[in-house]
């Protein structure tokens, strides 16, 4: 029995098949791919991509977002499919099945939990600029929980005042960026831009490190389908938005990393780069003003994590794995509510047991996992939907794809192997939840 769903058209407004509602525009799902993708890794890429490439980094970062910009393009093919919501889980389960597409959907919300965690740490380490006391002990858990308490409550009230609050987060995290560039580009020195440290040839086995740090910072546009059930014209609208934030945001990186290095003399020594560069040239205001943009880009970031990773949560408890009430809408927001207050509760649990950095290496591994099973799903429904109304056609049939799944697989086992094993662990724990015995939806 073939167990693929092929997905009906939705109808605008209130989708009827599932009791969400369609309220999310062109420029809203912009905003929030902006806002998903520029968080807390460009605070920190400077210094450490300075430290493992050198003068080099500014073009590693070009290059970076060329090579994510496969997997931006897969993404976009993909969701040019289909109306519903799932996004890398509605992919896999297509092209490979269900139970494929339940392990992908399992890693990646393993990721968004994980990820959720891990901001929500960070934003207490960048908290503690302005309350020390916030390094640790109640008021480190203040900060953690309350920010986590504050995202999950406004993603119950509606999708509609999470995408206003990621868009108006997302302006309030660029602003002080393009300031820091504004400002940097006439202070630039140019030999220190392009000298100085050059890794030397020991330093070679450390570029698997450095392309998962430059992935960190490009990752993030994978949550945009999710929530694909709530946006006005989700095939048209997805793929405008993911083009156009990968175009935005390397453009937006490689900037950022030139007014840094040449700037701040012993760049890759600086635990805030950014704050430190804008305070070299421009003064402690600016400075005061890069760590706001610190901590309203952790908080824009984590607002997305917690809007979009509930949304693959939702999807498979519609499809009968895990209890049913994770599979329903409230009946006054139209929002996966139980979904949503689980994810927040669970990500607590870890945000206090687990530090930034191993949650956040964590979590690349998953999304890596991810992106394998999108770039493969490409290659499945390419063929099958090609026809689809407004199916986007990339250039070089297969090309794009098999590239992608070429540079995911190298990145996996580029990894360290103990996030291997974890991952591999948290892959059968999620078989072990696929076969146990409950009741499918479909």
């Amino acid at each position: 029995m073939n167990d693929r769903h092929t997905p009906p058209p939705s109808p605008p407004g209130l989708d009827a098949s599932s009791g969400l509602v369609r309220v999310v525009g062109r420029w809203q799902i912009l905003g929030l791919s902006l806002n998903d993708v520029v968080g807390s890794g460009i605070y920190l890429l400077p210094a450490a991509a300075y430290a493992l490439l050198g003068p080099s980094s500014i073009w590693a970062i070009v290059l970076a977002g060329l090579a994510v910009a496969l997997l931006v393009l897969c993404y976009a093919q993909a969701a040019s499919y289909f109306d519903e919501p799932g996004g890398s889980y509605l992919y896999a389960r297509e092209a490979f099945g269900r139970f494929a597409g339940f392990e992908v959907g399992w890693m990646i919300w393993l990721t968004r939990i994980s990820s959720a965690a891990a901001l929500s740490n960070g934003l207490a380490d960048a908290v503690t600029y302005f309350w020390p006391a916030a390094a640790n002990g109640p008021a480190r858990w203040t900060v953690v929980a309350g920010s986590l308490a504050i995202l999950t409550g406004i993603n119950v009230v509606g999708v509609r005042s999470a995408a206003r609050a990621g868009v108006a987060l997302a302006i309030g995290k660029l602003l002080p960026l393009l300031l820091f560039i504004a400002i940097g580009l006439f202070y630039v020195d140019w030999s220190m831009a392009v000298s100085g440290h050059i890794p030397h040839s020991g330093d070679v086995r450390k570029m698997g490190e450095a392309a998962l740090l430059l992935l960190y910072a490009f990752a993030g546009f994978e949550n945009i389908p999710a929530a694909a059930g709530e946006f006005k014209n989700p095939r048209r609208d997805i793929p405008f938005a993911l083009i156009t934030m990968i175009v935005t945001v390397t453009l937006l990186y490689a900037l950022v990393q030139c007014v840094a290095q040449g700037t701040l003399p012993g760049l890759e020594q600086s635990a805030t780069p950014l704050a430190d560069a804008a305070g070299h040239f421009g003064g402690e205001t600016l400075a005061l003003l890069l760590t706001a943009g610190a901590v309203v880009s952790i908080l824009g970031t984590n607002n997305n994590t917690m809007m979009f990773g509930p949304r693959f949560l939702y999807a498979l408890a519609q499809d009968g794995y895990g209890p049913r009430f994770l599979a329903a809408v409230h009946p006054r927001f139209h929002t996966p509510a139980a979904a949503i207050i689980t994810q927040g509760l669970l990500a607590l649990a870890l945000a206090i047991t687990g530090s930034f950095v191993q949650l956040a290496l964590l979590s690349m591994v998953t999304r890596i996992l991810a992106y394998i099973g999108t770039a493969a799903a490409v290659l499945v429904l390419r063929k099958r939907y090609a026809d689809r109304p407004e199916a986007l056609r990339l250039p070089g049939g297969p090309a794009i794809p098999v590239a992608a799944l070429l540079l995911t697989l190298a990145l996996l086992f580029s990894a360290r192997w103990e996030n291997l094993l974890a991952a591999g662990i948290a892959a059968l724990v999620g078989a072990t939840v696929y076969f146990w015995p409950t009741k499918r939806h479909g």
